[in-house]
């Protein structure tokens, strides 16, 4: 636990009355970090904070340098994720942490407890070439992980809408869409004109020269005519499941008020 002096301090407050029990949750929430050697310093709070813990960045990092944050990471939170894990730098991490789990298509690295409850709510996670799909395993993964129920609709891109529009029942029963989609990025635009729930989509850099490596979908994606759509980064297939996963867990608390 980080700041050991002060939590002892703040479980004194709360057992002589001091301070109640919610003033000293929100204090617990904004705790400092640990640092692991001279080159990272870790949130372990961030997970009450925010719902979801820190996540580790892959590239930059040499293997010695994850291993060490995968084991402090591992001794707060219910989930441990490093993305962006190439394959011969997975195998290092794999002969040096127990339990580790390789997602190789999604290029994740992951420790899960099997005890974590599977969350409310339905993510359908769509691509619009095969070529897509490393992008949208990451964000399938990584909602995976999390606790929320994913499906996958691979390969339905406009070049052959009728292969989109032969699966309405899956968009409709959907909570969340994340929508995957390089070249021109059109994709999204059309599942958004035909769903209610929440879009989210992901351009990717798949494309010819003239994609300017994943800028053209992007602006096709913020460009879009239909509503309730939300853009993330190229390729960021992580932060899609993430804003994936806080509107629905946004969603259950605003049910539990009505209750």
């Amino acid at each position: 636990m980080t700041q050991p002096e002060a939590l002892h301090n703040l479980l004194q407050a709360v057992a002589t009355g001091q301070i109640n029990p919610d003033d000293a949750l929100l204090k617990l929430k904004h705790l400092s970090f640990e640092p692991v050697e001279d080159f990272a310093k870790i949130d372990h709070h961030r997970h009450l904070r925010t719902g979801f813990p820190e996540v580790i960045w892959g590239p930059g990092k040499t293997p010695e340098q994850i291993i060490s944050i995968i084991h402090s990471l591992r001794q707060s939170s219910p989930i441990v994720m490093a993305t962006r894990i190439e394959s011969d730098v997975a195998q290092q991490l794999l002969e040096q942490v127990s339990g580790l789990i390789y997602y190789p298509i999604a290029r994740i690295c992951a420790l899960k407890s099997s005890e974590l409850p599977i969350k409310a709510g339905l993510i359908s996670i769509l691509t619009a070439g095969t070529a897509d799909i490393p992008v949208a395993e990451e964000a399938a993964i990584t909602a995976e992980l999390c606790g929320f129920r994913v499906q996958r609709l691979w390969d339905v891109g406009v070049a052959g809408i009728h292969r989109l529009l032969s699966h309405r029942d899956l968009l409709i029963d959907s909570d969340v869409l994340i929508v995957v989609a390089g070249m021109e990025g059109a994709l999204p635009s059309v599942v958004a004109g035909m769903v209610e729930c929440p879009v989210i989509a992901v351009p990717t850099s798949i494309g010819y020269g003239v994609s300017f490596g994943g800028v053209a979908p992007l602006l096709t994606m913020l460009n879009s005519c239909a509503t309730g759509i939300a853009v993330v980064n190229i390729d960021n297939g992580f932060g899609a499941a993430m804003l994936a996963g806080k509107i629905l867990r946004t969603a259950a608390k605003l049910q539990e008020k009505i209750k």
